[in-house]
Order: structure tokens, then sequence, then C-alpha cells
């Protein structure tokens, strides 16, 4: 039975400390100006989608490196 507890809290206190993390680095992009999200290929509105899905993040990247490619052209 305790080590039922023990695993509960383990996984409370991970669930926590991935909330903190996802708040920290949301805070922080949002901190940025638009130019600043715009050199990194983000815009506002793909800032809690990144950082959900991380493993997406490559593939926004490309698109947006698209788009730019094509507002330059």
């Amino acid at each position: 039975m305790m080590d039922f507890i023990g695993q509960a809290l383990n996984a409370v206190g991970d669930r926590i400390e991935e909330w903190r993390k996802f708040q920290k680095a949301y805070n922080e992009l949002l901190s940025l100006d638009d130019r600043s999200l715009a050199d990194i290929g983000v815009t506002r509105a793909e800032i809690p989608f990144i950082l959900r899905h991380p493993e997406d993040e490559t593939r926004i990247r490309s698109a947006a490196n698209e788009n730019a490619r094509r507002r330059a052209a």
C-alpha cells in the first residue's frame, strides 16, 4: 500500500514539475517581441502548441521558413 502511495506522489510531483517547466518556457516566449519570435520562426499563436508538442517543432519551423521565403520573393 505504501508503495502505491509513493508512486502516486511521485506522479503528482512529476506533473507539477512539467507544468512549472511549461509555464516558465511559455512566459519566456511571451516576453519576446513579435520580431524576435519571427526570427526564431514562431508566432504567438504557435507557442502553446510548440511547448505541448516539441516533437513537431522541426515541422513547424520548416513551414515557417518556407512561408518567410515566399514572403521575401
